[in-house]
């Protein structure tokens, strides 16, 4: 399996291996213990996913406030988007950071996003699906968007401001400076 660990804490990009024939190929995307021996020990509790008509679509930056927060896996089974992470944990070394990783059903990539770390991705492809594991139940009064395009986080999504097409919540998502983060890293 392929490894990298980014540069926010506990943010692991990696890629599992395909054993490919003349009929495709096959691929373990999720192992309790490969992820354990990752140091990742979440214990998923549900799956998600989307689909995204457009390319340009932007979905984030999202998060949960405790206790409900969530840690994701994340993958694309069709189609290509740029995944981005924000670490917003009070008190780690890569605070108010991003990391960006492309994931597609062609590389197979995956992005584990622990606990405290807002969450988004633009799709680069029409018909992208993407999916993930979250390891606390999805809870609406608890949810929250932070503005994908904010400038203090200086994220570069790959799109002009005006060709995203977004959701009224994200279209309406809290500014980094009003983001008042409920989460503590180390907690």
């Amino acid at each position: 399996m392929q490894i990298e660990r980014l540069a926010i804490p506990g943010v692991v990009q990696f890629t599992p291996p395909r054993f490919g024939d003349h009929r495709g190929y096959f691929s373990v995307t999720y192992n309790r213990d490969a992820l354990a021996a990752l140091g990742i020990h979440s214990d998923f509790s549900q799956d998600n996913q989307s689909w995204s008509a457009a390319a340009g679509t932007v979905r984030g930056l999202h998060f949960q406030r405790p206790p409900a927060e969530q840690a994701k896996l994340v993958r694309v089974v069709q189609g290509r988007v740029m995944d981005v992470v924000v670490d917003a944990r009070h008190g780690s070394p890569a605070f108010g950071q991003h990391t960006k990783s492309e994931l597609s059903a062609q590389n197979g990539t995956q992005v584990f996003v622990p606990r405290g770390c807002l969450h988004g991705f633009v799709t680069l492809e029409a018909d992208t699906i993407v999916q993930y594991k979250v390891d606390n139940d999805y809870a609406p009064g608890l949810d929250g968007s932070v503005a994908w395009d904010d400038p203090e986080l200086g994220i570069d999504w790959g799109i002009e401001h005006g060709a995203a097409t977004l959701s009224e919540k994200d279209a309406n998502g809290l500014s980094w400076a009003q983001f008042e983060t409920p989460f503590r890293f180390g907690a």
